[in-house]
């Protein structure tokens, strides 16, 4: 019983310390050990959490709740820390000088930099000599030249103790004019435009143009195969009439089928269909050319699928490159669209009848 229980005892401890690792990798997360040991350096040189947020750059971006939770898991959570120091031991010397070189300043190393005037011209030299002299102040890692272009920066940004930030405006008459007040300068006479008459003939012939196509457009009208109807209104159309083949209804439109073959699709820039879905709602994920339906010689109606998604006819899915019979009062989907295909039977036996006296066929 004795050996029983360490065994399971055992087991246990192996089970705890195996979670506790999958634990604290997957604390991880996008934590690398370079955003580690720049944490740590930057912390040891401002002291400020906020401070390494705008000041620090990781290898990714980090808000300042991810980085406090980070230094408080290097803190007190041993595992993280333990297994985050491993992986900092790790990292190749040139990784870690390039993390070092980037280190924050301190302030006490900004004020020795601020020993320097603005005035004066230092040289590498001289750098050198105050890094010589306050070795013990200076972050191991600094050089001359690093010590050069931060004193450059600081100048720049006027942040040397001897340098006065001056107003940008000594007296009210330098200051800029408000809008109201620019506005108040403004002549409504000077704001006349003057007639340009080659923009006045470039508007005369578009104008023209487009009247035009909106005339060649109408003149098209009755020459369409497919007839787009709103069910929206208070009068409902009758469904067929004497050149209605079949009818492709919807919810909001319906499609009036008055060839013996039409393309339904999406219709782009680049290209129409007959039937254009997107008229009837969403149809992003139709295809341009979802397929065809076509009237054969015997009088029967038949689909085929030439998009990328499958087309459902009466809940039977018809995939890509597929045909299909249609019959009266089936249900399309196509891409969530539903429509319920009628067949116009007056007119089809009438052309039926038709075709058998000629003995010609109907395509």
């Amino acid at each position: 019983m004795e050996k029983r229980k360490s065994i399971k005892t055992s087991k246990k401890s192996k089970k705890s310390s195996r979670n506790a690792s999958a634990i604290a990798t997957k604390d991880l997360g996008r934590w690398k050990p370079i955003d580690d040991l720049a944490l740590i350096i930057g912390i040891q040189q401002t002291n400020d959490l906020k401070t390494v947020h705008h000041g620090t750059k990781f290898s990714c971006k980090f808000t300042h709740q991810e980085i406090q939770a980070r230094w408080y898991s290097l803190l007190y959570e041993e595992s993280i820390s333990r297994i985050a120091v491993a992986a900092m031991r790790n990292l190749h010397p040139e990784l870690v000088e390039n993390v070092q070189a980037r280190a924050l300043y301190s302030v006490a190393e900004e004020d020795l930099l601020g020993t320097i005037k603005s005035s004066e011209n230092p040289t590498l030299e001289t750098f050198q000599e105050l890094l010589d002299k306050h070795s013990s102040i200076f972050y191991s890692a600094r050089t001359a030249k690093a010590l050069q272009n931060h004193w450059l920066s600081m100048k720049q940004y006027s942040l040397l103790p001897d340098q006065v930030v001056k107003p940008l405006y000594t007296s009210t008459e330098e200051q800029p004019l408000t809008f109201s007040d620019a506005e108040d300068c403004l002549v409504d006479g000077d704001l006349n435009e003057v007639r340009d008459d080659a923009l006045e003939i470039e508007l005369a012939l578009s104008d023209r143009r487009k009247k035009i196509e909106i005339r060649h457009l109408e003149n098209e009208l009755s020459r369409w195969s497919v007839l787009v109807d709103s069910l929206t209104g208070v009068g409902i159309t009758p469904e067929f009439d004497n050149q209605t083949l079949a009818v492709l209804r919807g919810r909001l439109v319906r499609y009036l089928m008055r060839s013996k073959e039409i393309t339904f699709g999406r219709s782009t820039k680049d290209g129409t269909v007959d039937v254009d879905l997107s008229l009837e709602g969403p149809s992003l994920k139709v295809s341009r050319k979802q397929g065809t339906i076509k009237l054969r010689s015997n009088g029967d109606f038949f689909i085929a699928n030439e998009g990328k998604r499958p087309i459902f006819i009466d809940g039977n899915p018809l995939l890509s490159g597929n045909k299909s019979r249609l019959s009266n009062n089936c249900v399309l989907e196509i891409s969530g669209l539903r429509f319920v295909f009628l067949v116009n039977y007056d007119l089809i036996n009438a052309i039926r009848h038709e075709s058998a006296k000629t003995t010609s066929p109907l395509n």
